[in-house]
C-alpha cells in the first residue's frame, strides 16, 4: 500500500467515526425530538439514582463490555459512583450487590445480546431503572428499558462493515457525554476531582500548592529599598531566579525583575546612583502559600502582560518565597 493510500484509509476511518458523533449531536438540537427527549429522560434517571445514594451499574458483553467498563471508570472518577458488571458473572452471584436505588446502564449494539438480556429480570424485580445504549431501538433490550439512547451508526469503519468500530466509538462518546453532564448537574468541581485522583500527574496538578513549588529560604534574593542597584545586580546574579524581593524587615515592599534591571541600565551612568526603591515595582501581585498552584499559574498568565515570577507572602504580608513560572511548568 502506498503512503497516500495508507493515509486515505486512516482519514476515512477517522471521518466516519467523527461524523457518527456529529450526527448524534445534531439529532439532539431540538428538545422536542424523540431522540433528544430520550437523552433527557436517561440522564435524569441516572441523576435521580445517584442523588438517592445509588450507583450506576454499567453492563455489556464483548466490545460493548469494554465500553461499559470504561464508561463506569469515567463516571466513578468524575463523581458519579459506578461499577462494571459482566453479565455472565452477574448470573453467577454478582447480582447480589444490586440495589433498588441503583440504575443499570446497558450497552448492546444489537440490543439482543442473550447474556445481557438474562440479567434484566433481576433489575426488573428490584424496580431498578434501566437505561439502554443501543443501535437497535426496536430490540428486546429497548423494549425492557425505561429510557433508550439511540447509538445507531450509518456504517462501521471496518471495510466489511462487520467489526465494531464506528459503533463502539459512538458508544464511548455517549458515555463521556453522560459523565460530563452529570459532573455539572452534581457540581463536581476541580477540588472534588483532586480528591478522586491523589496519585499520578492529574492528582499532582490538582493538589499542588504554591508552597510545594516555590523557591524559599536562602535560594531567594533579598534587598532593601536603599540597596544600590549595583548590589541588586550582584544579588540577582548570585540567586539566578529572575527577580529579587525588596523587603523591610520581613515585610515585602517591592519586586525587581531581571527585566527591571535591564530597563534601568538604559540610564547608563545614573544607574550606579540609583537605589532599589527607584526601580522596584511597589505592591506587586503576590500569592499565598496555600493557593493552588493552578490558580497561581492562571494569575501569571491570564493578564494583558504575562508575569514570570510571583512573590509569595503570608497573610501578614511577610515574604515566604518566590514562585517562578518556570518551576510551575516543570512541575506540571
Amino acid at each position: 500500500m502506498k503512503d497516500a493510500d495508507l493515509l486515505h484509509e486512516i482519514r476515512r476511518t477517522l471521518t466516519l467515526e467523527g461524523e457518527s458523533i456529529l450526527a448524534t449531536s445534531r439529532s439532539l438540537e431540538n428538545p422536542a425530538d424523540a431522540r433528544a427527549a430520550a437523552w433527557v429522560k436517561a440522564t435524569k434517571l441516572v441523576q435521580n439514582a445517584l442523588d438517592a445514594g445509588g450507583k450506576v451499574v454499567a453492563a455489556g458483553i464483548g466490545k460493548s463490555g469494554k465500553i461499559a467498563n470504561k464508561v463506569a471508570a469515567t463516571l466513578a472518577s468524575t463523581g458519579s459512583p459506578a461499577i462494571y458488571l459482566h453479565p455472565t458473572e452477574g448470573l453467577h452471584g454478582d447480582l447480589g450487590f444490586i440495589q433498588p436505588k441503583d440504575v443499570l446502564l446497558a450497552f448492546s449494539y444489537t440490543g439482543n445480546t442473550e447474556e445481557l438480556l438474562r440479567i434484566l429480570p433481576a433489575f426488573k424485580a428490584l424496580k431498578t431503572p434501566i437505561v439502554a445504549v443501543t443501535g437497535n431501538t426496536r430490540s428486546r433490550l429497548a423494549e425492557l428499558a425505561d429510557a433508550v439512547i439511540d447509538a445507531s451508526v450509518a456504517q462501521e469503519a471496518c471495510p466489511h462493515n462487520l467489526a465494531p468500530t464506528t459503533s463502539t466509538t459512538l458508544s464511548l462518546a455517549i458515555g463521556d457525554a453522560l459523565a460530563v453532564t452529570l459532573m455539572k448537574l452534581r457540581n463536581f468541581d476541580a477540588e472534588s476531582f483532586a480528591r478522586n485522583h491523589p496519585g499520578g500527574s492529574i492528582g499532582r496538578k490538582l493538589n499542588l500548592s504554591v508552597a510545594d513549588a516555590m523557591q524559599k529560604g536562602d535560594a531567594v534574593g533579598l534587598v532593601e529599598e536603599t540597596t544600590p542597584m549595583d548590589q541588586v545586580v550582584v544579588v540577582a546574579t548570585q540567586k539566578r531566579l529572575g527577580a529579587v524581593l525588596v523587603v523591610k524587615g520581613k515585610t515585602l515592599v517591592g519586586l525587581i525583575t531581571d527585566g527591571d534591571i535591564r530597563k534601568a541600565l538604559t540610564h547608563r551612568e545614573r544607574f550606579f546612583q540609583m537605589r532599589a526603591s527607584e526601580v522596584m515595582t511597589a505592591k506587586p501581585t503576590t500569592a499565598i502559600p496555600e493557593m493552588p498552584a493552578r490558580d497561581a499559574l492562571a494569575l501569571m498568565e491570564n493578564r494583558k502582560s504575562q508575569i514570570s515570577v510571583l512573590p509569595v507572602v503570608d497573610r501578614d504580608g511577610n515574604w515566604v518565597g518566590l514562585l517562578r513560572l518556570h518551576d510551575l511548568l516543570q512541575t506540571f
